[in-house]
């Protein structure tokens, strides 16, 4: 074996309006492991607001960025204007063929599911959105990480962080992931039990699932209109 391995190419689509937890969650965690080269990835060089006004700044674009060994698709509410948009489609599809590892955190399930992967396969997103996959063709699973072959997919926003553990050890060794858990102290123990819709309070509940109704009604559409 070579003293000196080639890095793992992993590379995070980027877009306006991602839900940058979504993203900056699994790219701490890959960004901590020695041998992982990560990459942020559009259409173009600019720097990209996420959904909540964090500047993001892509370092490849769709035509410079190699063949990855991971792709990764985070989600928020900029993923549903890709769900029609061929151009990242199309980059989606073509580098999770050859790729290890086709991955997603949250609503970047349904660019995968676009993307025509998802069918037949076990997969998990939002729980707001999570009906959604099955017109997409996936078998929905509600837990926060899903394996299924050499497609991987977290469920919302938080979940990324324990996706992308659980990849690190897939690809490393459970003592690599562990490791870099234990420096990045993730020891989730949240003040409130409200992190899932079967746990919070009915009003809180109610008030996200009316705060969120007008991004998964469009994204409902935008799915009838285009799955088979």
């Amino acid at each position: 074996m070579s003293e000196n391995p080639p890095p793992i190419e992993i590379c995070l689509l980027v877009f306006p309006n991602v839900q940058q937890l979504d993203l900056t969650g699994p790219y701490e965690v890959f960004a901590s492991w020695p041998r992982a080269r990560v990459r942020l990835v559009w259409k173009t060089l600019d720097p990209i607001l996420s959904s909540t006004k964090l500047v993001l700044t892509p370092d490849a674009t769709f035509e410079s960025c190699p063949q990855t060994d991971v792709l990764c698709v985070p989600g928020g509410a900029g993923i549903n204007a890709l769900l029609t948009d061929e151009e990242t489609i199309r980059f989606v599809r073509r580098q999770a063929e050859a790729a290890r590892f086709a991955t997603s955190v949250c609503t970047g399930a349904l660019l995968l599911g676009a993307a025509g992967l998802l069918k037949g396969k076990r997969a998990t997103t939002h729980w707001a959105s999570h009906d959604l996959l099955q017109n997409l063709g996936a078998i929905p699973v509600r837990e926060r990480v899903v394996r299924d072959g050499k497609l991987m997919t977290g469920g919302g926003v938080t979940a990324g962080i324990d996706f992308a553990l659980a990849l690190v050890a897939e690809l490393a060794g459970r003592e690599v992931a562990e490791a870099i858990q234990l420096n990045l102290e993730y020891a989730p123990a949240p003040p409130f039990d409200a992190g899932s819709p079967e746990r919070a309070p009915e009003a809180v509940v109610r008030a996200v699932r009316s705060r969120l109704a007008p991004i998964v009604e469009e994204r409902r559409r935008i799915i009838g209109r285009s799955a088979p």
